[in-house]
C-alpha cells in the first residue's frame, strides 16, 4: 500500500526534464501544423537565436518558410534535457527539416544540430535561446 501510494505520488509531479522534452514535441507540432502563432506562443519574450533573431524575426522565418513549402516537416531525434536548477533546462537534439511542395518527397531537406535554453516562466517553459547548425 505505502510503494503504491509512493509511485503514484511520483507519476503526479511535474517533472521538468518531461516538461521541457513535451515543449521540444509542441514545437514539433507546430511547425509540422504550419503555425506560426504556436510556435510564438513557446517562445519567452526575450527570445534570442542564431545571428541575433528575436521572436519577430522567428515569426517572419516561418511565415517565410510556410509560404514557400507547402508541406513542411520537422523530425526530432533523440532529446537529451539537462537542468539547471529548478528555473532553467538545455536541450540538445537533432532535426530533420524537410519541406515540399506536396509531391511524393520532399523538395529540399536539411539535418541540424539544435542547442536550446529553456526557462520556466509563470508554471510554463519558455524557449529562451537556439542555436542551430546544419550537419554536412
Amino acid at each position: 500500500m505505502i510503494t503504491a501510494s509512493l509511485l503514484l505520488g511520483g507519476c503526479g509531479r511535474n517533472d521538468p526534464e518531461q516538461a521541457v522534452r513535451k515543449q521540444v514535441e509542441a514545437m514539433q507540432t507546430a511547425i509540422d501544423a504550419r503555425d506560426a502563432g504556436d510556435i510564438d506562443a513557446l517562445l519567452a519574450d526575450d527570445f534570442i537565436g542564431n545571428e541575433g533573431m528575436d521572436r519577430r524575426g522567428v515569426r517572419q522565418l516561418a511565415a517565410a518558410v510556410f509560404l514557400r513549402h507547402r508541406d513542411v516537416a520537422a523530425k526530432v531525434g533523440p532529446v537529451d534535457v539537462e537542468l539547471r536548477g529548478n528555473n532553467d533546462a538545455i536541450a540538445r537534439f537533432s532535426v530533420l527539416a524537410t519541406g515540399g511542395s506536396g509531391g511524393l518527397l520532399p523538395d529540399s531537406g536539411q539535418v541540424y544540430q539544435v542547442e536550446t535554453g529553456w526557462r520556466l516562466v509563470d508554471g510554463e517553459w519558455k524557449l529562451l535561446n537556439a542555436s542551430w547548425t546544419p550537419n554536412l
